[in-house]
């Protein structure tokens, strides 16, 4: 291996002008369209402040209503109820509920995008081999590539913020939703198919009146697979200036405070778990419907 360290001085100065020109160019780039593209996501910083407004203006008796009638439509279980409960009582009891309500509101926009973006482009893969092809690739990379490294293309076209940190969490977490539609759509059965083309169905109507309906399970799947995968990153867009419950763990962790890192990554914790059995649940009963209907 000797040989494949000892290049030519020149080649070695070739590579480094490559990584200069990437740099420049990206630099440029983000001088001359940085504004516009700022511009761009203002709507949607505009409905992400919004929002966060809502959960935390809101008296707090009225959203954990809110969240308890969630937690009831897709689980209809009395200990999930129960937990939510107790779970929203303690941490406002420990004074997190605001970095709660501020994670709570971010998650759900990043949830709303990843699904708004992400089924469609399932779609399309399911409807289309090469579709699937090229995008798949760009999924295992998504995937692969440290979460750290999301940060560094977006905060230097948007700086720091909340828009930045959405658009890492959204990122890192579309892949389960994308792939998940796929496959949901192309695991239903060929029978169901050839059935709804004897019956003269186009092709929208066997895609809204036989596949998603059949696909939903596996689709929920993904929209919890990505919730989970949208909490795991909250710590680390907290280090572009994303409020909620990352940035008390973050400080935690470079101030050696056990107790508030500790405190709030276990509020972390019970959003993920109140999340994950509510989409679980949801996604048992809609399996349950489709199987009912099979028989």
């Amino acid at each position: 291996m000797d040989w494949f360290f000892k290049f030519p001085s020149m080649e070695r100065n070739d590579l480094r002008e490559f990584k200069k020109s990437v740099d420049f160019t990206f630099t440029d780039f983000t001088r001359s369209y940085g504004a516009d593209i700022e511009g761009f996501f203002e709507p949607l910083l505009m409905f992400l402040v919004w929002f966060e407004k809502f959960f935390i203006n809101t008296p707090w008796p009225l959203i954990i209503l809110m969240i308890l009638v969630f937690a009831w439509f897709g689980s209809r279980s009395i200990s999930v109820l129960v937990g939510t409960l107790i779970s929203f009582l303690t941490i406002g009891y420990f004074g997190m509920w605001e970095d709660t309500m501020s994670t709570l509101a971010i998650i759900l926009v990043a949830t709303f995008l990843c699904i708004s973006i992400g089924i469609p482009m399932g779609i399309a893969m399911a409807r289309s081999n090469k579709i699937q092809a090229l995008v798949v690739p760009i999924l295992d990379i998504m995937q692969t590539i440290p979460s750290f490294v999301y940060l560094i293309p977006v905060v230097m076209l948007l700086g720091i913020g909340k828009v930045p940190g959405l658009i890492a969490v959204c990122i890192y977490a579309i892949p389960p939703i994308v792939r998940l539609t796929n496959l949901g759509i192309r695991l239903v059965d060929k029978d169901v198919l050839e059935a709804s083309d004897s019956f003269g169905a186009n092709y929208w109507q066997k895609l809204f009146g036989v596949q998603m309906p059949l696909a939903l399970p596996t689709i929920f799947a993904g929209v919890n697979q990505t919730i989970m995968m949208a909490l795991a990153m909250v710590v680390i867009a907290s280090m572009i200036g994303v409020k909620g419950l990352g940035l008390p763990v973050l400080r935690a962790i470079s101030n050696q405070y056990l107790a508030l890192g500790l405190m709030n990554g276990l509020a972390i914790v019970v959003l993920a778990i109140i999340f994950d059995r509510v989409t679980q649940k949801f996604g048992l009963r809609m399996q349950k419907y489709r199987n009912d209907g099979k028989d």
